[in-house]
């Protein structure tokens, strides 16, 4: 289950405005969302993609890295190794969980020069000094920040009207006891639930 996230929005600007210069790397913790927020993204937005998840990724996967140097075979060897036809300009690459295969974020870098795909990376503690240690961090690379799912996420999820608490709000007016202990209890829900998407789906 897919559920809607203000950080998709924000890729949408990515992708408008940056995606020819920058990379972009959806950093978060663990389990809020990050990689499938990634592939609906690329599904939705994007005539191809390829997603390389490092955690999983096969050795010959990640020996298409050692001709980074040269983009026309790497591009061939991926487009080999995972059956998906790269389009110019129309496809999106994902490197996820890219932390545990630092050589790919510092490809980031020759990757972007050359032009021809747009580049999105996934991590978890992406900021931790061993996960970057002895390479060069890209400087063609802009972040966003994913975090559990906030009460408005929470709402558009199980069909809450978070649009009437602005209203509400808004009025500046009394809403009445009755009203007002069932929009506390619903606050309530959330924060009982929490805002990891897989204890939203399970609720």
């Amino acid at each position: 289950m897919y559920f809607k996230r203000k950080a998709y929005q924000k890729l949408l600007e990515w992708k408008k405005n940056y995606s020819s210069e920058y990379a972009v790397m959806l950093e978060g913790a663990r389990r809020v969302g990050k990689s499938t927020i990634a592939e609906n993204f690329a599904k939705n937005e994007y005539k191809s993609h390829i997603l390389i998840d490092f955690s999983k990724s096969s050795a010959n996967i990640l020996e298409c890295f050692d001709d980074i140097g040269n983009p026309d075979v790497f591009f061939l060897r991926l487009q080999a190794e995972t059956g998906t036809t790269l389009y110019e300009h129309e496809s999106l690459i994902i490197f996820d969980e890219v932390q545990l295969f630092p050589k790919a974020r510092q490809a980031i870098k020759h990757l972007v020069a050359d032009g021809r795909y747009s580049y999105l990376e996934t991590g978890s503690l992406i900021s931790i000094r061993k996960n970057v240690k002895d390479i060069l961090i890209p400087s063609e690379e802009m972040k966003i920040q994913v975090f559990p799912m906030d009460y408005e996420e929470f709402c558009d999820a199980t069909g809450g009207n978070f649009e009437l608490l602005r209203q509400i709000f808004g009025s500046k007016r009394a809403i009445g006891q009755a009203t007002n202990r069932k929009l506390m209890r619903d606050l309530r829900v959330y924060m009982a639930v929490g805002g990891m998407p897989q204890a939203v789906e399970a609720y």
